[in-house]
């Protein structure tokens, strides 16, 4: 298994075994944050999922936005544990039958 102390980051961070807060008590929670967490992260971050946000919204119409969340997510899943963005794509689409994973 792999070593995740290098992975622990201090401040706010969500504990695991608490669910993440919903609107609108995400948004005051977010508030009460006086800087932001990780700015440097933020570009990188956002261009990185730029692409998979239009194709979710695009699959969306094709299918239901709950589908197309599972598809985006467990592509950004598998981007974290280190996959190559194109072969996360050619991976949860091969999840899938008719559009539905099974």
């Amino acid at each position: 298994m792999e070593n995740k102390e290098h992975m622990h980051m201090p401040g706010a961070a969500p504990q695991p075994d608490v669910p993440f807060p919903q609107y609108p008590q995400s948004e005051a929670l977010a508030h009460q944050i006086k800087c932001p967490l990780f700015p440097h992260l933020k570009p990188v971050t956002l261009c990185t999922i730029a692409p998979f946000v239009h194709y979710g919204l695009n699959e969306a119409q094709a299918t239901s936005y709950r589908h197309a969340m599972e598809e985006v997510a467990a592509m950004a899943y598998l981007m974290g544990m280190g996959i190559d963005p194109h072969l996360a794509y050619y991976t949860v689409e091969s999840w899938e039958i008719n559009e539905k994973f099974y």
